[in-house]
């Protein structure tokens, strides 16, 4: 198990967590949660042994193996599917050390190494690190092309999936769905529910966390310096919580009330002598008394959308419309109407033409046939991941605002930015330095400023914590605006949309159902693409009887080498006989002795030894010939 004993650690001097003990038994599923900056990248660190503790101790089962999501990844010119099977660090050392063995021609150490290579599922392992980029959005065509013609969300997904492949016993994700659309974050926890490894997570979508972590799936939560484990997954946490701070904030409440009798007490009496050994008593149960801080469940965010100056209707109207890139269309006959108070998400597996067709209504790409009729009054607010590339990096929020509204008093414009938890210095600070999820926030914060009356936003949750997207859950429900929105976020679909519109096969339509259908949709299509795709069959074929016949060959080895392993004992004990025969065969004394049958009887053993040496030493020789072979 993983232990925690008066553990504290820190992070660039900032103290971070002290005097935490507890127990993470193996195999758990383990949500990690908390505030920005409260400490759970630092956890993870600790983990993997690149930060120490400042005091206590966290003990790891010694030879544990620790998978984790790299940072970065190189541009290397290393197909896709070898770079995530070099996840498997003892993979590829059995692999190298077979070569070696091979090249020796030392067949007992073979043996061994495919009795290993059998025990990891080296056999299979292709065959996994394919299923896992498949299951992550790679094609078969992408497995085989290098890393580095990959764009920078997709090395993420690579980094992923060699995480997942590598066969760990602790597995550590952090914000793993950041980079993944919807039918890749359902994959991925179909995933997590079957690892057999402990899991430590950190994600700020609750719906996957609920899903992936299950019933029986803890949470791990670190608040004002301390961690807490609350059995259940987020759902179950969040409730439990929101209880313990309703009763803390009425036991604070009470204990204040106490603490005004307590010093109305010992301010009235304390002059008179007669009442003064209780005033002094009094004042050390003020000083003794273990003050209970206030509950403050309330976020550091609090904004809301400004209500549109006008409203046309329609507000656009695609008419059989084709979106694409230069003249080739991805998305045909689009037929779409946006009217004030419509809230559509768009479903869709990866590369369908989601974002394609976002762009198509901004207005940022340009109809490849059809048309695209704009209300008189549309004014859109445009949110997609590039737009955090946009932002000046030597600027500060409050400049970036007031460059959108000069005439607008500083004052007004800090007042905004606080709500999204610009405040003070950083609201002057230069945003080159901020995190992706401060960058998000200032291109949300300046996007909803312009009063929009058609809001499209492409994946607007990608770095935001769960309290950063409860605020914009809660604004967008209350916002008069229209909504186009595509998200993985399952919670922010349900709470904020009323219709699904499906993107597929080409074409944009209205999808009847939910997003559980939409799962069972995406489930559906994987089955018939794989039956339906002769190439992949006939790989998936080739696999099973490669390995079959891999299977067969070991078991021949074994065979051989357990029939080796007897021709040896067997040579062994003759030879041993043997000579002790020649012995006794060159006692002159036999020759004294008078009869023949003792002297005949062990001539006749001799010529049976040395036949059934001859033979077996034959045999020996086929069978190391075949063991090489």
């Amino acid at each position: 198990m993983i232990l925690l004993r008066k553990l504290a650690f820190a992070r660039a001097g900032k103290a971070l967590v002290a005097d935490a003990s507890l127990q993470l038994h193996p195999g758990w599923k383990v949500g990690l949660t908390g505030a920005n900056g409260c400490g759970k990248s630092s956890f993870f660190a600790l983990l993997r042994g690149e930060l120490h503790a400042e005091a206590g101790d966290l003990e790891i089962p010694p030879g544990w193996r620790i998978g984790h999501v790299a940072q970065d990844t190189p541009a290397l010119p290393t197909p896709a599917l070898e770079f995530v099977l070099d996840g498997d660090a003892e993979l590829r050392e059995v692999e190298s050390d077979l070569l070696d063995a091979e090249d020796a021609h030392d067949g007992h150490r073979i043996a061994e190494l495919h009795t290993r290579l059998h025990d990891i599922g080296g056999y299979t392992a292709k065959a996994r690190a394919a299923e896992i980029l498949d299951g992550l959005g790679f094609t078969q065509a992408d497995q085989q092309r290098a890393v580095a013609e990959f764009s920078g969300g997709w090395r993420v997904r690579l980094n992923l999936a060699r995480a997942l492949v590598a066969r760990a016993d602790l597995l550590l994700l952090d914000e793993p769905t950041n980079h993944l659309d919807l039918d890749a974050v359902l994959w991925l926890e179909s995933w997590l529910k079957s690892f057999p490894g402990t899991l430590i997570m950190i994600s700020h979508d609750r719906d996957f966390l609920d899903a992936a972590l299950g019933a029986d799936g803890q949470i791990l939560h670190i608040e004002n310096g301390g961690m807490k484990l609350y059995a259940g997954n987020y759902s179950t946490f969040e409730r439990t919580r929101a209880e313990r701070l309703a009763l803390q904030q009425a036991m604070h409440d009470k204990q204040q009330r106490e603490i005004a009798h307590l010093h109305a007490y010992v301010e009235r009496f304390r002059a008179k002598a007669t009442k003064a050994r209780q005033a002094q008593s009094r004042l050390k149960a003020l000083a003794r008394m273990e003050l209970i801080s206030a509950a403050h469940v309330d976020a550091p965010f609090h904004f809301s959308f400004r209500g549109p100056e006008g409203f046309s209707d329609p507000l656009l109207a695609l008419e059989d419309a084709a979106a694409g890139y230069g003249t080739t269309p991805v998305l045909r006959d689009i037929k779409l109407t946006l009217r004030p108070g419509s809230r559509i998400g768009l479903l869709g597996r990866n590369g369908a033409g989601k974002s394609t067709l976002v762009k198509l209504l901004a207005g940022e790409n340009s109809a490849l046939a059809g048309r695209r009729l704009e209300g008189r009054h549309l004014k859109i607010g445009y949110f997609a991941q590039h737009q955090m590339e946009l932002l000046r990096p030597d600027e500060s929020p409050l400049q970036h605002l007031a460059r959108q509204e000069p005439q607008t008093r500083e004052q007004e414009l800090r007042d905004y930015l606080g709500g999204f938890d610009f405040r003070g210095d950083q609201a002057a600070a230069p945003c080159g330095n901020f995190s992706g999820g401060e960058k998000a926030r200032l291109a949300l914060a300046l996007m909803i400023r312009t009063r929009p009356n058609l809001l499209l936003l492409d994946e607007p949750t990608n770095h935001l914590d769960l309290e950063m997207r409860e605020a914009l859950t809660l604004a967008l429900q209350e916002t008069e605006a229209a909504v186009v929105l595509v998200s993985h976020d399952r919670h922010l679909l349900r709470t904020t949309v009323d219709e699904l519109w499906l993107v597929a096969d080409g074409r944009v339509a209205p999808f009847d159902g939910d997003l559980d259908d939409y799962a069972g949709w995406l489930a559906q299509r994987r089955a018939q693409a794989k039956t339906a795709d002769p190439a992949q069959a006939e790989q998936r074929a080739t696999r099973a009887a490669d390995h079959a016949a891999k299977k067969s060959a070991l078991a021949e080895r074994r065979k051989l080498e357990k029939e080796a392993e007897k021709l040896e004992s067997q040579l062994a004990a003759w030879q041993t006989e043997q000579a002790e025969l020649e012995r006794q065969l060159a006692d002159p004394a036999l020759y004294a002795t008078p009869g023949r049958a003792r002297l005949d009887g062990l001539e006749r053993r001799r010529q049976e030894l040395a036949a059934a040496i001859e033979s077996a030493e034959l045999r020996w020789l086929e069978v190391q010939t075949a063991l090489e072979a």
